[in-house]
């Protein structure tokens, strides 16, 4: 992502090397609240180069190294935190391009693990506490999600219903998502639908006094992104606001003038960046469906839309996503296509659904 002297040199976190950082200390109660946030510039030396499936490895071991012993019980009491603010967390399964052994690629499909999901609650746990600190100095760039309508959660009700998930009366979206296997076909097409509860998400900078909406509606709190600066522009900004209102110094002029066009610069970031992990998820499925057609592949039905003779399928294996006609089919349940044709040109194949109960004939399924 970064030139060498950079990942690898003044940006990198190298064991025994010494780099300057902006170093966030969180005191928590009992209950893994915070009770005290302290933010500001030092300098670190990394004592150990660790990845999450080495944790999780050493975690199921019982050799977890001692910096962190503590992660996975903090990562469950935030959880259990994250369950009072009815939060939404989406335990979906990402088709990430891999490398193969032989020097191709693959797509693997891969669900986040017990640490990493304790480590991604220490970024929330971060960035609750750096929107407070923005919000209490009256300056500062939020991340926010307005509150799902009532429309959104009807739809999504009746989606449940379909599915045969019970959904008792009175529980939000995200206390009975906590609940679910997303193993299980038809709750992984139910998930797949939830994801329109977490849409319209953005950036929305304050000066002078803190917005009407800053909720961030799936943390369930007010929420910044400050915790990967080196990747994401907005957190350089961000932090810097913490930094100086902690500091109790003037913002600075280049920060604060810079905070009400970072939204439409993130969002074209963000649009790009979708663009590209799409075109090579796209190619990536191409190349794995290549020269096998007339096979037959098993796909769960996440989607469907009848009134726009859509839906979304996924193949088990590869776990390519596409598009489809929507005839025949039914959200949740698990069928078999064929591979009819594949073009590389257009990174798109052809499939035909198999089985008597689904109406014969062909469809073009874009990746996607």
């Amino acid at each position: 992502m970064h030139p060498g002297e950079l990942s690898e040199g003044a940006a990198s976190l190298l064991p025994g090397q010494i780099r300057p950082v902006v170093l966030w200390t969180i005191d928590l109660d009992a209950a893994a609240e915070p009770v005290s946030v302290h933010v500001g510039r030092a300098s670190v030396r990394s004592v150990a180069r660790l990845d999450y499936l080495g944790v999780q490895h050493d975690l199921e071991a019982g050799t977890m190294h001692a910096s962190i012993l503590l992660l996975p019980e903090i990562g469950r009491l935030r959880r259990l935190a994250a369950r009072r603010r009815h939060a939404i967390a989406l335990d979906l399964p990402d088709a990430e391009v891999a490398p193969t052994a032989d020097g191709h690629w693959t797509l693997d499909l891969r669900a986040q693990g017990d640490i990493e999901k304790a480590n991604a609650e220490i970024s929330l746990l971060t960035g609750v506490c750096a929107a407070k600190i923005m919000l209490d100095g009256n300056i500062g760039l939020l991340r926010t999600l307005p509150p799902a309508t009532n429309s959104a959660i009807a739809d999504l009700r009746r989606s449940a219903a379909t599915l045969g998930i019970h959904w008792p009366a009175g529980v939000p979206a995200g206390d009975l998502i906590a609940t679910l296997d997303s193993s299980a076909p038809k709750v992984a097409a139910f998930l797949d639908d939830a994801v329109r509860l977490l849409r319209g998400a953005g950036y929305t900078p304050f000066v002078g006094r803190p917005p009407d909406q800053k909720l961030h509606a799936g943390v369930g709190f007010p929420y910044a992104h400050v915790t990967a600066p080196l990747r994401r522009l907005a957190d350089r900004y961000a932090t810097e606001v913490c930094l100086a209102l902690q500091a109790g110094t003037p913002v600075p002029a280049w920060a604060s003038a810079a905070l009400a066009e970072l939204p439409t610069v993130m969002a074209s970031s963000s649009r790009r960046a979708a663009d590209l992990d799409r075109g090579c998820t796209a190619a990536v499925s191409v190349f794995l469906l290549a020269g096998r057609e007339g096979e037959q592949f098993q796909a769960t039905v996440l989607q469907v839309d009848v009134a726009k003779d859509r839906a979304v399928v996924l193949l088990h294996e590869p776990p390519v996503r596409a598009h489809c006609a929507s005839a025949g089919l039914t959200e949740g349940s698990v069928g078999t296509v064929r591979l009819v044709s594949v073009d590389e040109a257009t990174a798109s194949f052809v499939v035909e659904a198999v089985g008597d109960d689904v109406p014969r004939g062909t469809v073009r399924l874009v990746a996607g």
